[in-house]
This record gives structure tokens, C-alpha cells and sequence, in this order.
């Protein structure tokens, strides 16, 4: 049951007519603790569309935050689970220099953990937030340039691979 969920959840934001409501939402819950990416949708939308460039990496940006200010608000109410991590030398870190850390939050596998013990020790709620989505945006920001400047023949060759 849960996979047809999940199944659904995915055509749905696979739904071309959708657009930024998907980048939205994708963007959203790859944020999240749940291992998911959303740079291929975001640059799937653009490439798409080049019209939508700044609404899109604007959207992401928004959705991303969210997920990200999400994790902020599960670990403010987790203690018990970071008791042991307080030892650790990245958790020494984000505590010595605060809510700035939060522009790695865009960072694969450690940026929603990341937001998750900035909630848990408290740190000051707007700075935070500001600091993930300056990261995020600039994340969306090189990623979509850097990809929009690869030929579409490389594109269509890679597809072909598969």
C-alpha cells in the first residue's frame, strides 16, 4: 500500500501540467529526511521551459527551505536522539559557528541532518532559515547554469546509453 503511495506521489509530480507545483513539492520533500534529489526536476522544468528560469529556481528554492525548516522543527522537539551525538567533532562545529552553517545545508547527506541539530540546540530560528535558503538558491543557482551550458547532444547521447 505503501509503495502504490508512493508510486501515485511520484506520477503525480511527474505530471508535465503541473510544472511548478512538482518543482515545489519534489523540492519540498527531497528537503526532508527521505532520500530524494530534486535538481533533476528543477532542471527538467527549465530545460523545459527556459521561460521559467527564475520562477523555478525561485520555487525550488521556497520548497527546499520548507523541508529544510521542517528538520529545523524536528529536531527541536528530538533530544533524546542527538544526546550521544553532542560528542561528535561536526556537532562541535555547528555549535561554535551557528546559524552560518546552515548554508551547507544544501549539501547531500549531512545539510537535512544538519538543519535538524540547529533546531535541537535552539539556534536562533530566522537566521537559520536565511542561511539555508542563501545556500539552497545558490546550490539551484550553479547546478541549473552549470547543466544548461552542457550540449543537448550529450544529453540525448547519455539517453541513449540507457
Amino acid at each position: 500500500m505503501i509503495m502504490t503511495a508512493i508510486q501515485w506521489l511520484l506520477d503525480f509530480l511527474a505530471a508535465p501540467t503541473v510544472g511548478l507545483t512538482s518543482v515545489f513539492f519534489i523540492s519540498l520533500v527531497s528537503a526532508t529526511l527521505i532520500p530524494m534529489g530534486s535538481e533533476p526536476a528543477v532542471f527538467a522544468v527549465i530545460k523545459a521551459n527556459a521561460d521559467l528560469y527564475w520562477p523555478v529556481l525561485l520555487v525550488a528554492t521556497v520548497g527546499n527551505t520548507l523541508g529544510g525548516m521542517i528538520n529545523y522543527a524536528l529536531g527541536y522537539g528530538a533530544k533524546q536522539v542527538f544526546a550521544r551525538e553532542r560528542k561528535t567533532r561536526w556537532f562541535h562545529w555547528l555549535e561554535r559557528y551557528g546559524a552560518k552553517t546552515l548554508l551547507l545545508s544544501w549539501l547531500p547527506g549531512i545539510g537535512d541532518p544538519i538543519c535538524s541539530v540547529a533546531g535541537w540546540l535552539r539556534l536562533p530560528f530566522w537566521p537559520c532559515v536565511a542561511y539555508m535558503a542563501i545556500g539552497k538558491f545558490l546550490r539551484y543557482l550553479a547546478l541549473t547554469t552549470v547543466l544548461l551550458h552542457v550540449p543537448d547532444e550529450s544529453w540525448r547521447w547519455l539517453l541513449n546509453l540507457f
